[in-house]
Parts: C-alpha cells; structure tokens; sequence
C-alpha cells in the first residue's frame, strides 16, 4: 500500500501529460459497403486542394495516409477503387488563470521598501485543437463509404509536427477497415 501512495503523484503526472498529448478518434462508415471489395486507392486533388492548411501539412498527412494504407496491403493506383480525400477545423483555445492572489513579495512601495499584499499577473495560455478528417470515396459510386476523425492538440514545434501528424493518421486509420479494429 505504501508503494502505491509513492507511486501517486508519478502516476497523476503522466495521465495529466498523456490525456495532453493523445488523440481522440471516432469512425463512421456505409454500412452496406463491402470493404473487402477494395484493394487500390488514389487521392481525390479536388477535396484535398480544399483543405485550409499549408501545402507542406497537405504532405505531410498525404504521405502518413499512403504510409498506414501500404500497411494495410492497400495499391496506390491510377483507376482506384478508392478515392482519399480530407479535411480539417481548428479552435483556438485560450485559458486564464487568475489565481494569483495573495500575500506580496519584497519590493518597492510608495514608503519604500517592505512586504506586503498584492495581486500578481493572470497567467494565460493558448493552444490549438485540431480535427483531421479523413474520407474514403468508393471511385465508382462517387460515395462516401467511409470518414474517420481524430482531435487532439497540434504542435506549433516544426521538429514535433511531422511525429504529431503521424500520430494522428495512425490513430485514426486504426479505426480502418470497419470490423477490423485491433
């Protein structure tokens, strides 16, 4: 039991740092489509021209998506039979802290030096949550079989966002194909 209590406040740290950095995903697809029907796929330019992120994110999300459906024994072809499309919103997320209050440091007052009582600056804090959505086009129907979404916090540190997008994708394309779910 002791050993437990010394454990605590490690394992509080890392739930707070991993509930910060993990990506929550959902799936939604047609349920009378037959995924075992399709074995190619191609990116649909006209959706993912619509995307409102940089071209180098465009990438980086591209070649994770073509990485996790290689994985998955899927062929990048010219007549697909599935067209990959994607999409993202973000909010920006300001938080303040305002309790600050308290008793005073040493410093300079009207009289001069001394303590005394006196409110500190709030702190605030701002982050950006993402979501990515990923759309899986049957190429002959023009129908959308299949949409996985992932949310989750975005890194502004160029070295972490190609990790970060990774993450994402894989998180997300677990969810594929339907029934398949490890």
């Amino acid at each position: 039991m002791k050993r437990l209590l010394n454990l605590a406040p490690l394992l509080v740290i890392l739930l707070v740092v991993t509930s910060c950095t993990s990506v929550r995903v959902a799936a939604d697809y047609d349920r009378n489509a037959n995924f075992n029907d399709y074995k190619t796929f191609a990116f649909f330019k006209t959706g993912i021209d619509k995307a409102e992120i940089s071209d180098l994110d465009k990438r980086r999300i591209l070649r994770a998506i073509e990485s996790e459906l290689l994985a998955k024994g899927y062929t990048k072809s010219d007549k697909p039979d599935l067209l990959v499309s994607l999409f993202t919103k973000s909010n920006q997320r300001v938080d303040v802290y305002n309790n600050y209050w308290g008793y005073g440091g040493w410093g300079w007052g009207g009289f001069g030096p001394g303590w005394g009582w006196g409110w500190n600056q709030p702190n605030v804090s701002t982050s950006t949550e993402g979501t990515l959505y990923i759309d899986l086009i049957d190429a002959n129907k023009k129908e959308l079989v299949w949409q996985g979404m992932g949310t989750g916090y975005l890194s502004r540190n160029i070295d972490k966002k190609e990790d970060r997008i990774k993450e994402f994708v894989a998180e997300i394309m677990k969810k594929y194909p339907p029934g398949m779910v490890k």
